[in-house]
């Protein structure tokens, strides 16, 4: 079986596959999307996604931005006030995410509902 030829994601070096593996995350695509609305707070992230640590969204905001996917910008105020916002690199990604989200929104429970017939499958095996 041969590649795709350049960007060949099958090549564990491919900036295209790395990519990929970057916004496969499981909590990067859900940052990414909290962000699309303008610049946010890491508390009103917090907030706004149901289920994530303070820990593992501020892993995934540092990984972000190494990224160049979003920017962090601290504001010179007391307290301090840090706010996080897509780059243009980052916002290119906002349609993709919302194709994305619609076809979950659609197929969820057809997703749940395979899952559940194959677990009574192997239940009355």
């Amino acid at each position: 079986m041969s590649g795709f030829g350049p960007g060949d994601p099958f090549l564990a070096d491919c900036p295209a596959r790395l990519a990929v593996e970057l916004i496969a995350d499981k909590w990067t695509v859900v940052v990414l999307y909290g962000l699309s609305r303008g610049p946010v707070r890491h508390g009103e992230l917090i907030e706004l996604i149901g289920g994530i640590s303070r820990k593992m969204l501020t892993q995934t905001l540092r990984r972000l931005q190494a990224h160049g996917l979003i920017h962090r910008h601290a504001h010179a105020t007391v307290p301090p006030r840090v706010e996080y916002e897509l780059t243009a690199l980052g916002a290119t990604l906002i349609d993709p995410i919302h194709m994305l989200t619609e076809w979950a929104r659609a197929n969820g429970d057809a997703v749940l509902d395979a899952l559940d017939a194959r677990s009574d499958r192997h239940l009355n095996q």
